[in-house]
């Protein structure tokens, strides 16, 4: 077994025992043991009382997270015409139609939101094998088919997440770099827990929140109170 570095025993050893805390005293934590070289992500874990293979029981939204997630979102758009003039003039990284559809087909994918106009479903959808996997098909239910592509844009690049719950009824999401201030980012986990509240489906038996957990991108995990979270 390899041994641990000094940095991953002292952030162990600060962890242990803590579980059901608050939001800030999580930040909190997690900041202060956040000791790279790098601007970490704080990101969040919710455990829900869901199966997504139910459609019934699928979740799904969008939120803004009102102090943003401090990453550069690369954003591409399928429109022709005034369309993706609008797109361009609002910020969009990547412009096209059947020439982004055969770029993406090439294996070149250089963004991390995809948005399009309802008239480029047909071309889009011929990407569904490649873009589905990776969370970047568009789709109407979180704004990213729009004939407003100019502030489909603009969320996107201003801290707008997105959020599907995975497999096992997991949903996941950067929310903030940990160089914000704790203020900021216990605001964030608040706005990203209560979008996902309001998400709740209608097929949901039982405790729909069952646990969420508050981590670095390269630190330990602790797992927060939810009557707590969901206090705004």
């Amino acid at each position: 077994m390899a041994k641990l570095g000094k940095r991953t025993r002292a952030a162990r050893e600060a962890f242990a025992g803590k579980e059901e805390i608050t939001v800030e005293e999580a930040v909190s934590l997690i900041k202060s043991n956040a000791n790279t070289k790098f601007d970490q992500t704080l990101e969040i874990a919710m455990n829900l009382g869901v199966d997504p293979r139910h459609a019934d029981q699928m979740v799904r939204g969008v939120v803004g997270l009102p102090n943003g997630t401090g990453k550069t979102v690369r954003v591409a758009v399928f429109a022709r015409g005034a369309k993706a003039d609008e797109a361009k003039e609002a910020g969009a990284d990547i412009v096209g139609a059947e020439d982004l559809m055969e770029t993406i087909q090439g294996g070149t994918i250089e963004f991390d939101r995809c948005i399009a106009t309802p008239d480029m479903m047909p071309i889009v959808g011929r990407l569904g094998k490649i873009l589905g996997p990776r969370n970047l098909m568009p789709n109407p239910k979180v704004g990213t088919v729009t004939m407003d592509v100019a502030q489909a844009v603009k969320d996107a690049k201003g801290g707008q997440v997105q959020f599907k719950a995975e497999k096992a009824g997991v949903v996941h999401a950067g929310i903030g770099k940990i160089s914000f201030d704790e203020a900021k980012l216990a605001e964030n986990v608040r706005a990203f827990v209560d979008a996902v509240s309001k998400a709740k489906p209608a097929g949901a038996k039982g405790t729909y929140m069952k646990k969420i957990a508050l981590s670095s991108s390269m630190g330990p995990g602790v797992t927060i109170d939810v009557t707590n979270a969901t206090q705004g």
